[in-house]
């Protein structure tokens, strides 16, 4: 095994740090373009997302009683989310 030191890139996510401020990110754009190249839309005009920038989650939002639980449990969470969450930045 080799120490090759902090990792930038794992699964084509980028890993960023600023460690001044205390934020790690990951970003998926290298993958939003290979999609965007394998349906010929690389050249499309990009937009904002029906999303709002800067939201903060929390571990007060997660699930908090066991019915909650339960029906949290039977969510599928990558057909409700989809590939669209891929576009979304995560800070």
């Amino acid at each position: 095994m080799k120490d090759m030191g902090e990792a930038s890139y794992i699964l084509d996510i980028k890993i960023y740090r600023d460690r001044s401020r205390r934020m790690l990110g990951l970003t998926q754009s290298s993958y939003i373009e290979k999609v965007l190249k394998r349906f010929k839309m690389e050249h499309s005009k990009r937009g904002l997302l029906p999303m709002r920038h800067g939201i903060k989650l929390s571990k007060k939002q997660s699930p908090k009683t066991d019915e909650e639980l339960k029906r949290m449990s039977n969510i599928a969470y990558a057909s409700t989310v989809g590939k669209h969450s891929v576009c979304c930045p995560v800070y």
